[in-house]
This record gives C-alpha cells, structure tokens and sequence, in this order.
C-alpha cells in the first residue's frame, strides 16, 4: 500500500519506517530542510533503539522515501497520516495549529479518493475539525479515521511491529476495511484491531495515559507515606503486584513522570472535560502529586544537609532523559531538581548515555558533562540516580565510594537495595524504601 506521513517527529518515523519494512510504499514529509537531508543521509533525529537500521535498510530498498513537499506526498499516496506535534498550549490545552494547517494542505494538494489519519494525540472532536477544513479545501471524496498510537519510548519498535491492540475510529465502513488491511500484518500474532466511533477512538488514548499516570502518582503517594510511617515499598509493590486485579506494571514508585505523552495528555484531558463541564478530580489530582513529586529528591537533600544553602557541594548525577531507552527530555524530572541546586549554588556534574546534547537545551550552562558516569561522581558530595539506565543498575560500588567525598546516595528510582547499600557504608536515600 502507498502512505505518506507527515512530519518525522517521533512517532511519525517510527510509524512510517514500520510500515516500510512490512513492504509497504511510504513517503514521510517534513518542512524542516535539513532534517530531510539528514534522514536521506541515515542521520535520525532521535534516539530510539533499532530505528537507525530500520530507517537505513529501507531507505536503501526504496521502500522508504523523504521529501519536504507535502504535495508529493498526498498525490503519490492514497493514506495520509498526520503526525505532527500538539504540544501544550498556555491554557493546559493540546495546541492544534499544526494539525490544522497539514489538514488545509492537504485539502489543496488531493488528486483523488484519500483516507486522512490522524495519528497525532488530539482531543476528543478534532477529527470533525480535520475533516470540514479539508472539506473546504477539495473537491475530492476522503475519509478522516482516528488511529492513536500507543508507543512506549525506548521500545518503539516492538510496539508497533506487535501492538497489543490497534485502535480505528472511523465513519466509513471502506476506510475501517482499508485500515484494518494496512494494520493486518502487525496482528498476526492475534491481538484485536478493535474498530469504533472516531471520538470513542480519540479518548481511548487519553483514557490509557490517564490511567497509566494515575497509577504511578497513586504508588508514589504510597512510598512517600513508606516514608513517613518506617514500611519499605518494594515489599508493598510485590504484594499489590501479585493482586491479578492490579497487575504488576506501572507500581514502581520514583520522582514522577516525564515524556512527551503521561503530562502533555493529563492536561489535556483535563482541559476537554473543563471544556465540557465535566471536571475530574481524581486527574486533577494525578497532576498535582505528579508535580510535587518531582521535588521529593530534592526534599530529601536539603534535609540531609540541614539546609537548602548548595554552595559549595557539588552532585554528580547519573540520567537526565524522563526514561531510559531515549534521550527525550520533556518534562524530565531531571529538570526542576537541576534548576532548583543550582539556583541554591550547588555544583553539578552530569552523565546520560543518550540525552547529553538534547539536555544543553535545558542546562547549557548550569551543569558541568562528563565524558562517563565515574566521571560525574569525581570529588562529588553526593551521587544522585535520576535514570534507571541498565548500565546503572549494578555499578561498582567501591569505585563510587572512593570517588564520592563521602558515601552519600540518592537514588531518585529504587535500584539498589537498602540493605546492601547500608553494609556497603554508604548513607543511602531512596523513594519509601529503608
């Protein structure tokens, strides 16, 4: 089949290069000059593991073509999928423009009968917003279809080469059937391709992230009352884990969420049902401990030190990115604990395997890069785990001592165990575990 996506960003790429290498003829389009360029040249503008090799391989078999214009794009294709940013606007709202003037776009550059997808996350009701601006830009029939992703950064791929489930929301029986053909290889495996209405469709995604967030702000309250009442939450996670009503994902308690979806989405649900007159507590709240919960590390260090004065301490910091497996920075936790030191003179020293260069956007100036983890710690009064990277995970923990000026851990994900950090010596600190 012949698709275009519009816009390289990361879940078009992702989505347009899965399709290339299940056969299919796609074309991804974006304005930005260079990062076309770039891609042409196997330079992605991402992190994301097996991507690059993706990309590579069927760019070189021709499955897999870039191009700026849109026009090309449209005419060559007869599914046009809108992937664009949407990110927040200043009133907690999923900023649209961008959808908007693709839709318009390709309203003018239709040469024939299209399926228009949006891929994009976008409030419930922008498919009929989509669907009268490309009407009043064509002559041509179309159909607009709802087709939310559900990809987890760092292990994009897998979810979009086998997707638990695939969502359509369409009006048209024909494009829910060419839908479900695109679709058909990725659920060989059996998993459903579950068709419904385009607005069940468009709330289903903000159902899930919702949910999702919800759960971890829920355990992370749970941790922080660990906390304050002696109980270690790893053993309360094993016994709520095992309860098949509750399952055992999403239970791990740290320093909140970050990403491109989990806070970009509450906020938006949130903002439809103030819209609608339908207010929801309890996601409102999910927000809230969300937000106090990226200052619980920071919380914990100036009470070890007795103080919130950082000047002359110095951390050395181990991940900045909000999860492992990328090097996407939005709304990393990372980020307000950093500002808050430094505003509060400390020195800071920092290491990610991925997000150094994204990060200078966000600390240019107000950390000093180190070329390794170790490197980070050297003279350090402190050692903070804000990324559960796997390379983290079992450190040699006598190198960490005799690089720290003394053995003082903050561990901001719950990797290590307190018992074996307290008869290592060190005073360690971790999310309601002790």
């Amino acid at each position: 089949m012949k698709v275009c996506v519009v816009g390289t960003g990361y879940v078009g790429l992702v989505a347009g290069t899965c399709f290339a290498e299940y056969g299919n003829e796609v074309i991804c389009i974006d304005k930005d000059e260079k990062k076309i360029n770039d891609l042409k040249k196997g330079i992605i503008p991402i992190y994301e593991p097996g991507l690059s090799e993706l990309v590579e391989r069927n760019h070189k078999e021709g499955r897999l073509l870039f191009s700026t214009s849109l026009k090309e794009g449209v005419e060559s294709s007869e599914f046009v999928f809108i992937a664009v940013g949407t990110p927040t606007s200043d009133n907690g709202s999923a900023d649209l423009r961008f959808v908007f003037a693709v839709a318009e776009e390709v309203g003018k550059t239709m040469n024939g009968y299209k399926i228009i997808v949006d891929k994009s996350t976008v409030p419930v009701g922008t498919a009929d917003q989509v669907k009268a601006i490309v009407a009043k830009n064509t002559k041509h029939p179309f159909d607009v279809v709802s087709n939310p992703e559900f990809l987890k950064e760092g292990a994009a791929i897998e979810d979009f080469m086998r997707p638990e489930r695939v969502v359509i929301g369409a009006e048209s029986e024909n494009a829910a059937k060419k839908m479900s053909e695109l679709y058909s290889p990725f659920v060989l495996n059996g998993n459903p391709i579950i068709t419904m209405s385009i607005r069940s469709a468009e709330l289903t995604k903000y159902a899930c992230n919702a949910f999702l967030a919800t759960k971890i702000s829920f355990v992370n309250e749970i941790a922080n009352l660990c906390d304050a009442v002696g109980a270690n939450y790893d053993d309360v996670r094993k016994g709520m884990g095992t309860d098949s009503r509750i399952g055992r994902q999403f239970l791990y308690a740290g320093i909140g969420y970050g990403g491109s979806c989990f806070p970009k989405d509450v906020r938006a649900l949130l903002r439809t049902a103030e819209e609608v007159k339908a207010p929801m507590h309890i996601i409102q709240s999910v927000e809230d401990v969300n937000e106090k919960q990226k200052t619980r590390l920071t919380d914990k260090i100036f009470e070890h030190f007795k103080s919130t004065d950082m000047k002359g301490k110095t951390f050395g910091i181990w991940g900045l990115s909000f999860k492992p497996g990328t090097d996407d920075m939005r709304e990393a936790p990372s980020i307000p604990l950093i500002y808050e030191l430094h505003k509060n003179g400390a020195k800071i020293q920092v290491f990610d395997p991925a997000s150094m260069e994204t990060s200078k956007y966000y600390f240019d100036g107000k950390v000093e890069y180190k070329k390794d983890a170790y490197s980070a710690l050297q003279g350090a009064d402190a050692m903070l785990l804000l990324t559960e990277w796997r390379e983290f995970r079992e450190p040699d923990f006598n190198k960490i001592k005799s690089l720290l000026k003394s053995p003082l851990v903050f561990d901001g994900r719950n990797q290590y165990k307190p018992t074996l950090m307290n008869e290592l010596g060190f005073t360690y600190y971790s999310i309601g575990n002790r």
